[in-house]
């Protein structure tokens, strides 16, 4: 039976929220609570990996972190990115005991792999090219099994309960009841943005909740101009969501080509096809202006079959679906939005600007990343400030309120916004991508700005109402951030 009040209150299902949950300590009840069903999140769609260091040694952190703030343009936050990097060993040892098999050679050695903007192979993998998935389904097994945890699935928190600048819980909405939760601390991991454009590799439930409902509620809000576009999704002509082509396939060998057939990276940056990915989208956006295209193409042929068929069989069946045997044939890729950069603002424990409310995860602005995230500091980030912010909470007091909960039937709204979510999709798309200018910026802007206002004055208690507020919040804040910074750095590009 669900409760009024948890100890600890956690938004979201992917790596960040699953594994702060597994590490809050017995005594404390958590309720976890997912817009979809658990293990539906970007975490699971993750494919080349977590990197990291498995074993302590201050030459390989060190490279580990010139890699990041190259990649991130140097406006990382230091202590947040050593923090990040020299607390790797201990949460990627503690996610093998959770149950998480990374891929081993024939003695029992973790393979490590290497993506664009590192330096070194330090990239763990599992089941080839799942990584997401695998430990997604490993921590969900254990957190369903963990006796103090309560799960809600299919429903949508819509709003945090705030007073005074102090989280007390969350607004939470299932198919038919509106209904108030309390807690002591509450625990945003609510993941991307990714549905506020017309081509992602987020999966539908990524309308940028977590970080709408912290800027209605006050909280401290960053960096929401940084964000990175994967340069390899399968292209395909449907708008809609984006299978990914794993920036793994190109740190064993593959190339990029033009649709005429050439090499081209070597043009625009002297790491070729494993330069950061903000560069490689910018490059890839270049040539296919240059070339008069909507894609280009990635290039495994000459690399062995059978290698490419066990390392990365999710990948290589996809493929096939599509009607493209990789092995063979030329695969065509085209950049599409993939990750937020920016978001909410936290400190070295997850805390935000709101007292008792953290943020993890994808929501979340750690600093870690700068102005572009490095390849596969995306789960790594997760689990390291997840075990941080469990241990800041563990050591939280228990706090009795004495509020009645709001519990409010509905009345069910047939209105799905479809329109007006396409509408938000198309103006981002066309206006705020890779490449941006201030023109098409402010009209961005005005276009957002009137249907956000339309928005506020006819309000709906129904999940369709509140995705599309918060993709039209977000979308104005990416906008007004990508305004006010006027130079080109990382993954916001500015051509004016």
């Amino acid at each position: 039976m669900l409760k009024d009040y948890y100890d600890v209150v956690i938004i979201g299902s992917g790596a960040a929220g699953l594994y702060t949950s597994l590490n809050i300590i017995n005594n404390k009840k958590v309720l976890l609570i997912s817009k979809d069903k658990i293990i539906v999140s970007n975490s699971s769609l993750a494919q080349g990996g977590i990197a990291g260091e498995l074993h302590a040694n201050d030459e390989a952190y060190q490279k580990h972190i010139d890699d990041s703030l190259l990649a991130g343009s140097y406006l990382n936050n230091i202590p947040a990115l050593r923090t990040l990097v020299y607390e790797s060993s201990h949460n990627l040892n503690k996610l093998i005991n959770f149950g998480v098999k990374f891929d081993k050679d024939e003695e029992g050695n973790i393979l490590l792999t290497r993506e664009g903007g590192h330096s070194e192979r330090r990239i763990l993998h599992a089941g080839g090219d799942a990584t997401g998935k695998e430990i997604i389904k490993s921590l969900a097994v254990q957190v369903i099994n963990k006796e103090n945890i309560d799960i809600l699935e299919d429903a949508m928190v819509v709003d945090l309960i705030v007073e005074n600048n102090k989280c007390l819980g969350a607004g939470v909405l299932t198919q038919d009841q509106y209904r108030e939760i309390y807690s002591t601390v509450t625990v945003l991991c609510t993941g991307g943005i990714g549905e506020i454009y017309k081509n992602s590799t987020n999966p539908t439930v990524a309308t940028g909740d977590g970080i709408a409902m912290a800027y209605r509620a006050g909280a401290e809000i960053a960096n929401m101009e940084f964000v990175q576009f994967h340069p390899t999704a399968f292209f395909r002509h449907e708008n809609g969501p984006r299978f990914l082509i794993s920036e793994a396939v190109r740190g064993e060998g593959g190339y990029l080509l033009n649709v005429e057939g050439n090499r081209f990276m070597h043009k625009y940056h002297h790491l070729c096809e494993l330069a950061p990915r903000d560069k490689v989208s910018q490059s890839i956006y270049r040539e296919m202006y240059d070339t008069w295209s909507d894609h280009v193409y990635l290039d495994v042929r000459h690399l062995d079959s059978d290698f490419i068929k066990k390392r990365f069989p999710t990948i290589y069946n996809r493929c096939l679906e599509y009607g493209v045997d990789m092995t063979e044939e030329l695969v065509p890729v085209a950049p599409v939005e993939h990750f937020s950069v920016g978001g909410i603002s936290v400190d070295l424990n997850g805390h935000s600007s709101i007292e008792n409310l953290y943020a993890n995860g994808e929501c979340c602005d750690s600093g870690v990343h700068g102005a572009n995230r490095l390849a596969s500091n995306s789960l790594l980030e997760c689990i390291v400030f997840g075990g941080r912010i469990a241990k800041n909470i563990n050591d939280y007091q228990v706090e009795v309120y004495d509020k009645l909960p709001l519990v409010q039937n509905l009345k069910l709204s047939n209105y799905n916004y479809r329109n007006i979510k396409n509408q938000i999709k198309d103006i981002m798309e066309r206006n705020v991508g890779i490449v941006r200018t201030e023109k098409n910026l402010i009209l961005a802007e005005d276009t957002i700005k009137g249907i956000l206002n339309g928005l506020e004055n006819d309000k709906r208690t129904c999940k369709a109402y509140y995705e599309v507020y918060n993709m039209a919040t977000v979308a104005l804040l990416v906008i007004e951030s990508a305004l006010n910074r006027k130079e080109s750095i990382g993954c916001h590009y500015r051509i004016d």
